[in-house]
C-alpha cells in the first residue's frame, strides 16, 4: 500500500491535546499523563507543529504494535512523529530523535526487517544472559571502585559525575573493548550529540575515533565486543568496517546515557521517597525488584514513534497507512495490569512486565547488561553509604528534560 504525505496540521488538531508532556519532577513522567491514558488505550494527540499522532498507552496495545511487521522505525516517512523542532537537528539515539543525513541510526534503532533482522543475529549472542554474567566480577571492581574514591574524597560529594557518569562509561568501555583511557577523545564528543548546534562535529569527532580504534583492533585484536565482531562476522565479510562504527556508535551511547541516568534519577527518587532508600539499606535482597521498580516509575524513554506502513486495527482503533504512532511506555507503565501503585515508587511492591525496555523485535538488547549493572550499582551503593542523603533539597537539584531522556546536571551529596 502506499503512503501519502499528509504533512499539515490536521484541521481538528487543535481540540486535540498536545503531545509530550513537560516533567513537574525528572525521575517521573507528568502528572498529566494519566489524563491522557483517561481517553482510552490509543487516542489521537497534537504534536508541536499542529500534526497529529496516535497515543498509544495500553500495555497489551502496544506490545501488539510493537511486535507488528506493519511498524515502521523509519523516519523519512512524512508523518514520523517528531516531538520537538531540536530534534530534527540532533543526532542521537533512534527512539529520541529524527536522523536524516547518516550516523548511528541506520544501524539497529533506526532500521526494519530483514536488515534489521540481519544486524541483531549478529550482536545477540553476545547479549545472553550467560555471556553477560561473565562481566559480574568486572562491574563490581568498577563500581567499589568508584565508591573508594567517592568515600576517600569524603562528603560532599557529586553523586552524578563521580559515580553516575563513570560507572557506566566505564562497564560499556570494558563490554565493547574500548580503553577507558581514551575518554577525553570519545566522552564529550558522546555527551553532545544531544546538543543541537554541536552534534554534527560531535558525531564526526565519536566516528573518526571509533574508525582509529577498530583499524588498530584489526592488527592487534583485544578483548571485547569489538574485538569478537572483527574476528567473526567482519572477518567472514558479512559486517563491514564501517556498520561495526555504527554499531560501536550506538551502543556506547545507548549504554551509557540511559544507565547514568537511571541509577542518577532512581537514587533521587529513593533519596526523595520516604523510608524507600532506607528500606533498601536495610534490605538489599530487594534490589532486583526495586530495579524494576525503578525503572517503571522513572520511564527514562517515554515513547517511541513509529509509521504505519498498512492500515492496522487494534483494540478497535483503525490506524491506516502513514499515520504516525507514539508508544507511550510511561503511559502503558501506569495501567493496573503493571502495577498497583502508578504514581509511588514502591520497592517493595515491584511492577510486572513493564515497557522500560521495549518489546517486540526492537527489545532492547542490552537489558541484561543494564539490569546487572544497575543491581551491582544500587545494592553497592546501599550496603557502603546507608546514610546518603542530598545536600540540597530534592526540589533544587538541577535537571533537564528536551523530551529525549530527562538527565540531572549536579547530584549534591553527603552522607
Amino acid at each position: 500500500m502506499t503512503i501519502t504525505a499528509g504533512t499539515s496540521p490536521a484541521k481538528d488538531s487543535s481540540d486535540l491535546p498536545g503531545y509530550p508532556l513537560a516533567r513537574e519532577c525528572p525521575y517521573r513522567p507528568s502528572s498529566g499523563m494519566a489524563g491522557l491514558r483517561a481517553g482510552g488505550p490509543i487516542t489521537k494527540v497534537r504534536l508541536y507543529d499542529g500534526r497529529t499522532a496516535w497515543l498509544v498507552t495500553g500495555p497489551e496495545e502496544a506490545r501488539l504494535l510493537l511486535a507488528d511487521k506493519r511498524m515502521s522505525s523509519l523516519a523519512h516517512y512524512p508523518n514520523y512523529p517528531v516531538l520537538d523542532e531540536r530534534h530534527l537537528h540532533m543526532r542521537a539515539t533512534r527512539e529520541m530523535a529524527r536522523e536524516e543525513e547518516g550516523g548511528f541510526a541506520g544501524a539497529l534503532f533506526g532500521v526494519d526487517p530483514p536488515e534489521h533482522t540481519r544486524q541483531r543475529r549478529m550482536l545477540l549472542p553476545h547479549f545472553t544472559t550467560r555471556r553477560v554474567a561473565a562481566h559480574r566480577a568486572e562491574i563490581q571492581r568498577i563500581v567499589d571502585g568508584r565508591l573508594d574514591v567517592l568515600l576517600q574524597q569524603g562528603p560532599p560529594a557529586d553523586l552524578l559525575f563521580d559515580f553516575a557518569v563513570p560507572v557506566p562509561m566505564m562497564v560499556i568501555c570494558a563490554f565493547l573493548g574500548v580503553p577507558y583511557e581514551d575518554r577525553g577523545r570519545f566522552e564529550g564528543p558522546a555527551r553532545d550529540l544531544f546538543d543541537t548546534e554541536r552534534a554534527g562535529q560531535a558525531m564526526e569527532e565519536l566516528n573518526g575515533y571509533l574508525e582509529r580504534l577498530i583499524e588498530s583492533k584489526s592488527g592487534e585484536p583485544g578483548d571485547g565486543l569489538l574485538d569478537d565482531l572483527i574476528a567473526g562476522p567482519v572477518r567472514a565479510g558479512e559486517l563491514s568496517l564501517e556498520e561495526l562504527v555504527q554499531f560501536a556508535s550506538a551502543i556506547l551511547i545507548a549504554g551509557t546515557v540511559t544507565s547514568t541516568s537511571t541509577i542518577a534519577l532512581g537514587t533521587l527518587a529513593l533519596l526523595s521517597t520516604p523510608g524507600q532508600y532506607a528500606a533498601l539499606s536495610q534490605d538489599p535482597e530487594l534490589v532486583p525488584g526495586a530495579v524494576e521498580e525503578i525503572l517503571r516509575h522513572v520511564s527514562l524513554v517515554e515513547s517511541l514513534s513509529r509509521v504505519a506502513t498498512d492500515d492496522v486495527e487494534v483494540g478497535g482503533t483503525l490506524i491506516k497507512a502513514g499515520d504516525g504512532i507514539l508508544v507511550s511506555f510511561s503511559g502503558a507503565n501506569l495501567d493496573p495490569s503493571v502495577t498497583s501503585h502508578p504514581g509511588e515508587l514502591d520497592i517493595t511492591r515491584p511492577p510486572a512486565n513493564h515497557l522500560a525496555f521495549s518489546y517486540g523485535i526492537h527489545h532492547c538488547m542490552g537489558h541484561n547488561l543494564a539490569r546487572l549493572e544497575l543491581g551491582i550499582a544500587f545494592r553497592t551503593l546501599v550496603e557502603r553509604i546507608p546514610t546518603l542523603a542530598p545536600v540540597v533539597p530534592p526540589s533544587q537539584i538541577p535537571w533537564y528534560f528536551d523530551f529525549t531522556v530527562p538527565r540531572l546536571l549536579s547530584f549534591p551529596v553527603t552522607w
